[in-house]
């Protein structure tokens, strides 16, 4: 799965993008999910004017998703449930919340956020 900055990195091309991630999206044996969540904060960020795209989220983020063959990924009460016990190392409530779908489906979160390196998730 992949968190919202290395998602934008893929889909802009930014050279900052971790050859291990853009090797593992690439590779036809995995399956790359987006998280609802992530939707949701490039939507906020957007509208809050911090987060230029050429298009709206609506349409920007679908298109893309779909152009590199990422599967999308609801967020549900399991993942939500990884909440409690949470530790509070990480203020941001996006970034938590993909560590818990995470969790709570076995996935490896590609993430170069090194608060949330500090988590008890697969990483890459």
């Amino acid at each position: 799965m992949l968190d919202t900055c290395e998602f934008l990195r893929l889909v802009s091309g930014d050279a900052k993008l971790s050859a291990d991630v853009s090797a593992a999206v690439r590779d036809p044996n995995n399956q790359v999910f987006l998280s609802a969540v992530s939707f949701w904060e490039i939507a906020v960020k957007h509208n809050l004017g911090k987060l230029p795209l050429p298009q709206p989220p609506a349409q920007f983020i679908p298109q893309l998703r779909e152009q590199h063959l990422i599967v999308p990924l609801a967020l549900d009460e399991a993942a939500v449930a990884q909440l409690d016990g949470l530790p509070s190392l990480h203020r941001d409530p996006f970034d938590r919340m993909l560590i818990c779908q995470a969790r709570a489906h076995d996935l490896t979160l590609a993430s170069s956020d090194p608060l949330i390196r500090q988590y008890p998730v697969k990483l890459l």
